[in-house]
Parts: C-alpha cells; sequence; structure tokens
C-alpha cells in the first residue's frame, strides 16, 4: 500500500510531467533521440541520384533493371533510466531534495519515451546496484517507476557508479539510451566503465546540482556542513570571505570536472539545478542535441 502522501505527490507529478509531454516534449524527443538503426521496408526501381550502394542485386538480376532498397528509422528502443538513490540524494537546501528533481526529470524522459513507443527500464543504486526493473511500455509501468524513486530507501552506504555502469552494459543486449541521474558526490573512478557503456550505447548524465551549497553569507558564521554519504563534517567559516570564494570554487572544480569526465568518454552532459525547472534543462539540451545532429 502506498502511503496517502506519496501517492498525491506522485499523482501530481503525473499530471504535471504529461501534460508536459503532450504539449512539446514528445517530439523534442523523438528529434533528438533516433532509434536503434534503419530497418529494411521495401524496393524500387532505381532512379537518377539513387545512392548506388542500395541497388539490390539480387531483385535487379530477376527484373532485369536496377532496383534498390529503401529502409526506414527503428522506432522503438530501449531506455535504461540508471539513478542515484544515495544518502546524498535526499539532502538539499530550502526544502528541495536532489532526489525530487531527479524524480521529475525520470518522469519527463520515461513518459516522452513511452509516448514514442520506447520501453523503459530502472536501476537504482547506491552503494551497489538495489533495484532493477525490466524495460516496458505501459502506463502502470510508467508510474511504477516514478513511485520507486521517490518511496526507495537506500540499502548501502556510498555510491558505486562504476559496477552500476559495468551492471547496465550486462543487462542490455542491443543498443540502448542510458540516462544517468546522479548528484556525483563522492563517485570516482567511474572513466573506464562510463567509455566501455558509451563506446555501445547512447549515454546521457544528468547531474543534479544545489546553487544554494557554494554559496553562503557571511553571516552564517561558522557552518558545518555534513557529507550525507560518510557522516562527517567540514567547516566552513563564512565569515572569512576568502574561505567563501574558495568553497564555491571548489564546487565548481568538481562540477567542471564531472563534466569533462563525461564528454571526454563520449557520453552528453546535461546539469539541472534543484532550483530550476527540469522541463526547461531538459528542453535545453534537447535543442543542442537535435543542432548538433
Amino acid at each position: 500500500m502506498i502511503p496517502a502522501d506519496l501517492y498525491r505527490k506522485i499523482r501530481r507529478l503525473d499530471v504535471r510531467t504529461r501534460g508536459r509531454v503532450t504539449e512539446f516534449f514528445g517530439g523534442q524527443y523523438h528529434s533528438a533521440f533516433k532509434g536503434r538503426g534503419m530497418a529494411f521496408s521495401e524496393v524500387r526501381a532505381y532512379t537518377p541520384g539513387d545512392d548506388v550502394r542500395t541497388i539490390d542485386w539480387n531483385v535487379t538480376a530477376r527484373m532485369g533493371e536496377p532496383f534498390v532498397k529503401l529502409f526506414e528509422e527503428e522506432r522503438e528502443q530501449t531506455v535504461l533510466l540508471v539513478v542515484d538513490v544515495s544518502a546524498s540524494a535526499d539532502s538539499g537546501l530550502h526544502g528541495r531534495r536532489r532526489r525530487d528533481v531527479a524524480a521529475e526529470a525520470c518522469a519527463l524522459v520515461a513518459f516522452s519515451a513511452q509516448r514514442n513507443g520506447d520501453r523503459v527500464g530502472l536501476v537504482l543504486f547506491a552503494g551497489k546496484v538495489e533495484q532493477f526493473t525490466a524495460p516496458a511500455n505501459t502506463r502502470t509501468h510508467g508510474l511504477r517507476l516514478i513511485r520507486d524513486l521517490y518511496a526507495h530507501a537506500p540499502e548501502t552506504q556510498g555510491t558505486d557508479l562504476p559496477s552500476t555502469l559495468a551492471f547496465a552494459r550486462k543487462v542490455l543486449r542491443r543498443k540502448a539510451l542510458v540516462v544517468v541521474v546522479s548528484d556525483f558526490a563522492g563517485v570516482s573512478g567511474y572513466d573506464e566503465t562510463l567509455r566501455l557503456l558509451a563506446s555501445k550505447h547512447d549515454v546521457v548524465t544528468v547531474h543534479i546540482h544545489d546553487p544554494h551549497e557554494a554559496v553562503w553569507p557571511a553571516t552564517a558564521g561558522l557552518v558545518a556542513l555534513r557529507d550525507a554519504e560518510t557522516g562527517r563534517d567540514v567547516w566552513l567559516d563564512a565569515s572569512d570571505s576568502e574561505s567563501r570564494r574558495a568553497f564555491a570554487r571548489e564546487v565548481a572544480v568538481r562540477r567542471q570536472a564531472v563534466q569533462q569526465t563525461v564528454a571526454r568518454c563520449g557520453g552528453d552532459y546535461v546539469a539541472i539545478a534543484t532550483t530550476e525547472d527540469p522541463a526547461d534543462a531538459l528542453a535545453a539540451f534537447f535543442r543542442r542535441r537535435n543542432h548538433r545532429r
């Protein structure tokens, strides 16, 4: 039985995101993420200007005149959401958790994919892979994924992204779209597994971050910042301007390092702040991707 407050939250998110998908998201998703490839459709007589590489020599020999093969895009594909549900996902200043933003971003991708006939699966991970839901394409399946994103409590400490990416490679037998959603707090050593995953699949990393964590007013004084992953406290003297600037620089460098790693490994990178609408960030990413194509 789903608690009443959780059920209301899921229903509100369902209405909000499906409305946006219907309005404009489905077409942008379709353009940004093509299917697995091209499938044979039919043959027709050759006309000047056709690519000679598409000539069907068997049909040409039988008919006594050149015929070419026609292909159409394979639309159905698999989308795998790989989502970080470690302790840091439940943190966030000013009342908005990273997990809430991640859930909305995942809902937008999942419902857009389902609208285009794609199957969507889910991997939840913390210190290990804690849940795998096989891809499917039904309305109830999509709602179940969002429910699990909200309701799952991490069973392990830390964030083991390398083994999770290796797990994704293992369960995906055909080329797929893999969307990795994480705040990348305490994450390291994932370069090689990300590169291997991106060499076969279309990988998009969604970096959830809270900009409030990098900016502290001088009036805050001495602040204890607790690492949600380890429970360790780091002290910041917010009254000292240089300490504030150094802390903000460190946060910016960590975020830039994630972006550079993803690019180097062949994936796409999207940053979504807890202060912004995930739909705006994803729509901007879709436009950039379509422009590149």
